[in-house]
């Protein structure tokens, strides 16, 4: 595994790593992923940002090369990104800009409340639900416990992908085809517990419609319901709030419509 070139210890111990951008240039633009990935999940995009930013993709806590503490909260994540922004704005001299990918990107809504370090969030399908609303089809956490329980981590990622995401069952296969799978799979231990902290009140709707640093919601056209719902909701909420739809996109515009998520996210930013 290639080292991190950034590893700076989060408030409760932890040590959160980075890695940057080998064609770095620019002012600092953190990457953060979400459920099952880590900082690899940038691997197109990422270069393509590199053009403007010297860019930072963040290894979650409890994978790749970042550490983990117990217990386990949202919270912690929202403090993991605070302390990478606070690291990078005392370099850049003034405050650093933050993508993050569903979770990730909750995770970047949460950190925006913490610290000035971050100037403004885009935020890929991390909006809360509504209450009465979920992103979690009715017993996938049991599901989800069962499998692990078992020790198959493929198939736990894979009803995950299938059932919260809405991933088809074609796109499925070719996923599970990739190289990038046992990686993947390996990191399904986390995934149960981010689904139970998510519905945490410090990630509600409410809390984090409360930043007030602008904010660009990206929306995949072709996204589950759920997601749609939850991303306007969240805008309404926002003080400065956008909102950029890619068409035909689901729930990985990264992967899936890269120039066109490049371009909603340099729009924003320049």
């Amino acid at each position: 595994m290639t080292a991190p070139d950034l590893v700076v210890p989060s408030r409760d111990g932890a040590r959160i790593a980075a890695f940057r951008s080998a064609a770095a240039d620019g002012p600092a633009l953190v990457l953060v992923h979400g459920t099952t990935a880590d900082h690899t999940t940038f691997r197109v995009v990422g270069p393509m940002l590199a053009t403007g930013w010297t860019v930072h993709a963040i290894d979650r806590r409890g994978r790749g090369a970042s550490g983990d503490r117990l217990p386990y909260a949202i919270e912690r994540e929202f403090e993991d990104v605070a302390a990478v922004a606070d690291a990078l704005a005392a370099d850049d001299g003034g405050p650093v800009d933050v993508v993050g990918h569903s979770y990730g990107g909750r995770a970047a809504l949460g950190a925006a409340l913490l610290t000035g370090s971050i100037r403004r969030v885009v935020c890929y399908e991390g909006a809360p639900t509504a209450p009465g609303s979920s992103y979690h089809p009715t017993g996938i956490e049991e599901r989800l416990r069962e499998r692990l329980a078992a020790g198959d981590r493929d198939g736990a990622l894979a009803a995950f992908m299938s059932e919260v995401v809405g991933m088809p069952d074609a796109d499925l296969a070719a996923y599970r085809a990739d190289p990038v799978w046992p990686s993947r799979a390996a990191a399904a231990g986390t995934i149960l517990r981010e689904l139970e902290a998510e519905m945490d009140q410090a990630a509600s709707l409410d809390r984090l419609g409360a930043v007030r640093q602008p904010v660009l919601q990206i929306l995949g056209g072709a996204s589950l319901a759920v997601f749609r719902e939850a991303t306007f909701a969240l805008d309404a909420r926002l003080a400065d709030g956008h909102l950029v739809v890619i068409d035909g996109a689901r729930h990985a515009a990264h992967h899936t419509h890269p120039q066109a998520f490049v371009e909603a996210v340099r729009a924003f930013l320049t």
